[in-house]
Parts: structure tokens; C-alpha cells; sequence
């Protein structure tokens, strides 16, 4: 086994961060918060390469599809419906065992399954007490049946992913909301200021391991900490671009661009160790190959 072939490990979860504060433009009482730490890092989705190790062990080639994706609302249901929508035979792999005209039917795309933030089953959720029963896209063979496996003849990955892409519209208004973010976390908060006035304070950080509760601990594999997947051309702000503007819309976005920009031509004091240690290891390979 080659120094190529052996994953770095991944970062600690604790380290150093830098954050930008600034009011939304467009609303004098919403404040953003920035993770300039993460923004300005170098990770990139490198699913479909040797360098991602999946989730789940064994089932490397899933990448983080293997549990399937939980709907946050009815709109984001509704965006997902409309990406079904556009998807043929050609697009996806399993599109004879999900496309039924009832999503949650037989032969549909969606299950519902145990509330991932109460623990009640479908059954209980949809009960006495009056909320909604949790909805994701529904397994096949292990993982997401959104997901076109190796072998497939339009390539592996998201079905959703490869059909927006080859129509040339944004990935995010077709696939759900979860997916899209990811491994970008959005937080929202109601804070009162010492004079007692409101506002609505965003979060934007890194979605690591621990974003996903405590079963986070349990992956075999996750790329926001790994060095191997931190190794963009582009910075996280820019490469989400589309996705920041979505969260924030794109005055606000354009504010934090400028930040981050000049952040950058600073030196950033706090950078991820994950690009940190990615730069140092491509300057390693590079000085043995000169050798």
C-alpha cells in the first residue's frame, strides 16, 4: 500500500475559529455569523474517487448515501416531487421501483420511519399528539434509492445530482434540503440584546461528525475532518456559492464574499486543520517526487 492509498486521519473535532459578524443587508434584524474557518477551507465532495471512504464500512462506494435523506418540511417535499419529475430510465437506476405515482405507495421513493429528533415511530407521530410522521427517501438495496451504484450506465451518484447537472440548473432545487447543505450547517436562533430588543442570529459553520447526534461518532468515515478531501481549487465560500445564497440570499452572500476575501489576503489565523494538513502532505508528495 502506497502513501496515496492511506487515508490521513481525520482532524480533531475541537480546534481554533475564526468568525465574521455582520448584519443581513436586506434585514436590519438578522445578524449572520460566519465560520470564516470553514468557508475559507479548501474541502471539496470528492465522491467517486479513491479518496472517498464512505460512511458505512464495506460500502465505501455509497459515499454518504447509505442511510437515505429526511424531508425538513413540505417544501422541501414539493422540491423533491418536482426532481422526480425530470428524471427518466436513462437518469435513474431504479427508477422502475420508485417512480410510482404515490411517493409513499408501493413502488414510491419515500418511507416513513422513526422521528429522527423525538425517537416516535410514524405510527405514534401521526397519533394523539398531532405532529407530522418523519419522511426520507426510501432504501433499496442497502441505500438511498436515489443513489445509481457502480456498473450504472449513466454513472454512479445521485441521480437527482446527475440529471440537474446535465440540464444545467442547481443541483439544490432538486434535491433535498439535507443533501444540498451538507457538510455546510445552518443555525438559527432567536437572541435578545441587552436593551431588549430581537433578532435572528444565522449560524454558518461545519457540519462535522457531531451534527449528526451521537451516531456521528459511529461513522466509519467523514469528510469535513479529512485531510483527503480537502483539496479544493476553490474555497468553501465560493465553490457554495449557489447553496450560501440560498441560506442567506445573495446581498448577505455578497457581504460575506468581500469578507472572506479579504480574510484571506490577510492570512487567515485559524485555518482548518484539515486543509492545513492537506497542503503539508501535497508539499511532501511533491518534494519525494523531485527526489
Amino acid at each position: 500500500m502506497t502513501r496515496r492509498d492511506t487515508p490521513a486521519p481525520e482532524v480533531p473535532l475541537d480546534f481554533p475559529r475564526e468568525w465574521y459578524e455582520f448584519t443581513d443587508p436586506d434585514d436590519p434584524e438578522h445578524i449572520i455569523r460566519a465560520d470564516l474557518t470553514w468557508l475559507l477551507s479548501r474541502w471539496n465532495c470528492v465522491f467517486g474517487t479513491p479518496a472517498c471512504r464512505g460512511i458505512i464500512a464495506g460500502r465505501e462506494s455509497d459515499g454518504c448515501c447509505t442511510h437515505g435523506a429526511y424531508l425538513s418540511d413540505d417544501a422541501d417535499r414539493e422540491n423533491l416531487a418536482a426532481g422526480v419529475a425530470q428524471l427518466t430510465a436513462d437518469d435513474w437506476q431504479f427508477h422502475a421501483e420508485g417512480s410510482a405515482d404515490d411517493p409513499l405507495g408501493a413502488g414510491g421513493y419515500l418511507e416513513e420511519v422513526d422521528d429522527p429528533d423525538t425517537g416516535d415511530s410514524a405510527g405514534d407521530a401521526a397519533g394523539d399528539s398531532g405532529s407530522e410522521p418523519a419522511l426520507k427517501t426510501r432504501l433499496h438495496d442497502g441505500a438511498c434509492i436515489f443513489l445509481n451504484r457502480p456498473g450504472f450506465a449513466a454513472g454512479r451518484g445521485c441521480a437527482l445530482h446527475s440529471m440537474a447537472l446535465r440540464r444545467g440548473i442547481e443541483p439544490l432545487t432538486v434535491k433535498p434540503e439535507v443533501c444540498w447543505q451538507l457538510p455546510l450547517r445552518r443555525e438559527q436562533e432567536d437572541v435578545e440584546r441587552p436593551d431588549g430588543s430581537e433578532v435572528l442570529r444565522t449560524t454558518l459553520t461545519e457540519f462535522d461528525r457531531r451534527g449528526w447526534g451521537e451516531g456521528g461518532h459511529d461513522l466509519d468515515w467523514y469528510c469535513s475532518g479529512s485531510p483527503d478531501a480537502h483539496t479544493g481549487a476553490r474555497r468553501v465560500y465560493e465553490s457554495y456559492r449557489p447553496e450560501l445564497i440560498a441560506l442567506i440570499g445573495e446581498p448577505a452572500y455578497e457581504l460575506l464574499a468581500e469578507a472572506c476575501r479579504l480574510r484571506a489576503d490577510l492570512g487567515l489565523v485559524a485555518v482548518h486543520p484539515a486543509t492545513a494538513a492537506a497542503t503539508e502532505r501535497r508539499a511532501t508528495d511533491i518534494k519525494y517526487e523531485q527526489l
